[in-house]
């Protein structure tokens, strides 16, 4: 199935664990670091550093643009990094995520109670996934290098939904 962002609870709902997909339009890279400057913010009330509704995020730290390329290699981060913070941000409307590995229960029982979705993207293939990614814009959080939140413009990004909507997982 191909879907262009930005993601619908339509499409979200409809998705299930197991189906792939290729995703095209515009995402938004995250790690720890930045995670955990994001629900400091969704805490204190502060704005997000993107607008969550509709958008994903992509568990990543993208290695500097060789010249003439939009990016270096990115591939997932294991996804259990961001755990301690996904819960919070998925409260606050980030529904789409996308990583490597599992998912803690209180990730999964927030991806229930909120009508989220998380999708997995092979591992070890950075360079060839960075071929999917045609623009890559600072977005926020400027000091954390290659952890800072960046908007990436994609182009068929494969990816595998690992979580859907209603907590079902191939993470047993």
């Amino acid at each position: 199935m191909h879907i262009t962002t930005p993601f619908t609870p339509d499409i979200i709902r409809r998705l299930k664990v197991g189906d792939t997909v290729t995703l095209t339009g515009e995402i938004y890279t995250a790690r720890d670091a930045a995670h955990a400057l994001m629900a400091e913010a969704a805490k204190s009330g502060s704005p997000p550093p993107f607008p969550y509704e509709g958008n994903a995020v992509f568990y990543a730290g993208p290695c500097p643009a060789p010249p003439g390329k939009p990016i270096g290699s990115v591939g997932p981060t294991t996804a259990g990094r961001m755990d301690a913070y996904s819960p919070t941000l998925i409260a606050a409307g980030l529904k789409v995520m996308i990583g490597k590995g599992g998912r803690s229960p209180e990730v999964v029982e927030a991806i229930k109670k909120y009508g989220g979705i998380y999708f997995v993207a092979v591992g070890g293939v950075a360079a060839l996934l960075a071929k999917c990614i045609t623009k890559t814009e600072q977005v926020a959080y400027d000091e954390l290098g290659a952890e800072s939140v960046k908007r990436l413009t994609i182009e068929k990004l494969p990816l595998i939904v690992a979580i859907d909507s209603t907590g079902r997982g191939m993470f047993a």
